[in-house]
């Protein structure tokens, strides 16, 4: 049986990669490098973007970090244990939301909590309050059908939550919402997040979604995936659409973009 949460720290844990490649074998026999040599030591209760061209190995790097897939070499480590496995003390978000639809709002956020022998009973004034946080109170006796895109994302990430775990890791999940919405998205996460500090590490295809969210931003380069840059976010919390016109908030944006024009990412103006 997965550890109960009460018997363990609700706080963020420390991340290690430690020099991880993954290679694929492809169908005609070929070698595919996705990741190469990453080193990324997170500690406790940061945010850390992650922002790279599509097939950069973003997600193949989260796969490894969420224990779903083996590295070919190096290791990751959670709190002090080399993964081996899906960690108990990981959520994850997606990019689509993968509710049931024949499980309510509710049902769906308490899930994991039955997958893991927790007991449901004990967990559904958390998973309430999560509800509540995120705008949903009324809505945790419907189903996902029910909701809107942006409501659906919602319940997700309170599906993570609701384990208090102490790594959040989160696959582009705006990538799918129209633009108001994810604005709106965006912000709820940093409030979430502020509230809660646990350790996060976010994909983004967006210079500034990763800016304004993160204490750091890593930029990795076109396949195979390495890290070009990694930058410390020195901008104050909690950060407003304000935030995104200010000069250090620019000038951020401009040298991650500067980084991706170098690649041939992005074509210079």
């Amino acid at each position: 049986m997965t550890p109960h949460p009460t018997a363990i720290s609700s706080h963020g844990v420390a991340v290690g990669i430690e020099n991880t490649s993954k290679v694929y074998e492809l169908r005609d026999g070929t070698d595919l490098l996705a990741l190469d040599r990453v080193n990324v030591s997170i500690a406790p209760g940061e945010f850390v973007s992650i922002v790279g061209p599509s097939g950069c190995g973003k997600s193949t790097l989260l796969s490894l970090v969420a224990g779903l897939t083996p590295p070919t070499t190096g290791r990751i480590v959670i709190d002090g244990d080399e993964v081996k496995r899906a960690h108990p003390r990981v959520g994850v978000v997606f990019q689509t939301d993968l509710l049931l639809y024949w499980r309510t709002i509710l049902d769906n956020i308490l899930l994991p909590i039955e997958i893991k022998g927790w007991g449901r009973r004990q967990y559904t004034a958390r998973a309430n309050e999560l509800l509540e946080q995120v705008g949903l109170r009324d809505f945790g006796g419907k189903y996902p059908n029910e909701l809107s895109g942006g409501m659906r994302q919602r319940a997700a990430i309170c599906r993570a939550l609701v384990q208090e775990p102490g790594l959040l890791l989160m696959d582009e999940p705006f990538g799918a919402l129209d633009a108001l919405t994810r604005e709106q998205m965006i912000s709820d996460l940093q409030t979430m997040w502020l509230a809660v500090k646990n350790t996060l590490l976010f994909i983004t295809h967006s210079i500034e979604e990763a800016v304004f969210l993160a204490d750091r931003v890593l930029v990795m380069s076109p396949r195979p995936g390495r890290i070009d840059l990694d930058r410390r976010i020195e901008i104050e919390r909690p950060r407003s659409w304000k935030s995104r016109i200010e000069p250090k908030f620019i000038d951020y944006m401009s040298e991650i973009r500067a980084i991706f024009e170098a690649q041939g990412v992005l074509s210079a103006p």
